[in-house]
């Protein structure tokens, strides 16, 4: 696909902003250098956090947490992308403040340990000891995108307790072979192509049957309501319907909306593209209607 004439100019524009921060000579399995480059580029697109929401951080049995706003009866849980080897607190806290904001519902965001120091099962250890903790007196809506997203369907996937609310997954890899569809299609999509998925899901760790890891071989039919919002111009569109249609054949509840035009890690784009604008409104609404009981 050409991606310079089928993307609009503010997606091209941002894709371009933000492959500014890679060095061309760089090299996809130096994790010091992607971390690096990763942080700069998250710290250039922060958009700050909304006037008068407080921030704190804390920790949850052990690991690092960011809370967003007053305590609520109901709580978003946050993990973020990065593909298990990136990111943290920093990278994704306008993201998490403005979803506290916009739906009057606290956010912890977690600071999972990362691969390769840290490899699977060590993310969804973290995850889940945070929220088994929370769990015991309050409500609990996941969210997250990307590898995050998959580490929410994981945990959904093999959780025992307290029902969950609900989660919405933000552009997941859920985990079915990375063939056909929009993995070929998409296979050299900006941002993400299917080979840097591939080194993702090796440096992390995890067989295809593990549930921890992969959230497709987890059990479907006890899956909260769960909500994807996908990216078309990504190698991992075509993961969100096969899992909705996997989800669906064992009674499963899950809903897939498709981010036309919009490429893997859109959710930076949301003050420079109305795509990314509309979208992200989208995923709040959903957000604020999981947390106040619909």
């Amino acid at each position: 696909m050409d991606y310079t004439t089928y993307l609009d100019q503010t997606i091209l524009d941002f894709v371009n902003e933000t492959m500014a921060f890679y060095p061309a000579d760089l090299k996809g399995d130096d994790w010091d250098g992607q971390r690096a480059a990763y942080d700069r580029m998250a710290a250039h697109f922060h958009a700050g956090r909304p006037v008068g929401l407080t921030v704190l951080d804390g920790t949850i049995d052990g690991v690092p947490v960011r809370f967003y706003g007053a305590e609520t009866d109901t709580v978003i849980v946050y993990a973020h992308g990065g593909g298990f080897v990136l990111g943290g607190l920093e990278s994704h806290d306008d993201v998490c403040a403005e979803i506290a904001a916009e739906t009057g519902v606290q956010v912890v965001s977690v600071d999972y340990r990362l691969a390769p120091e840290h490899r699977h099962p060590a993310a969804y250890d973290d995850m889940m000891a945070v929220l088994r903790a929370l769990a015991e007196a309050r409500r609990l809506v996941l969210c997250g995108d990307s590898a995050g997203a998959s580490l929410c369907a994981s945990v959904a996937g093999t959780w025992v307790g307290p029902a969950l609310a609900g989660q919405v997954l933000i552009y997941p890899s859920l985990g079915f072979a990375p063939e056909g569809g929009s993995f070929e299609t998409h296979a050299h999509a900006p941002l993400l192509s299917r080979d840097e998925l591939r080194g993702y899901g090796d440096v992390r760790g995890g067989t295809p049957e593990d549930p921890r890891a992969t959230p497709r071989a987890g059990d479907l039919a006890r899956l909260p309501p769960t909500f994807i919002y996908s990216a078309e111009c990504d190698p991992l569109h075509d993961d969100a319907l096969r899992y909705q249609a996997a989800a669906q054949a064992v009674g499963g509840s899950v809903h897939v909306e498709t981010g036309t035009g919009l490429v893997h890690g859109w959710l930076r784009a949301r003050h420079r593209s109305q795509r990314a604008a509309d979208m992200f409104r989208r995923i709040t609404e959903r957000l604020s209607l999981l947390c106040h009981g619909d």
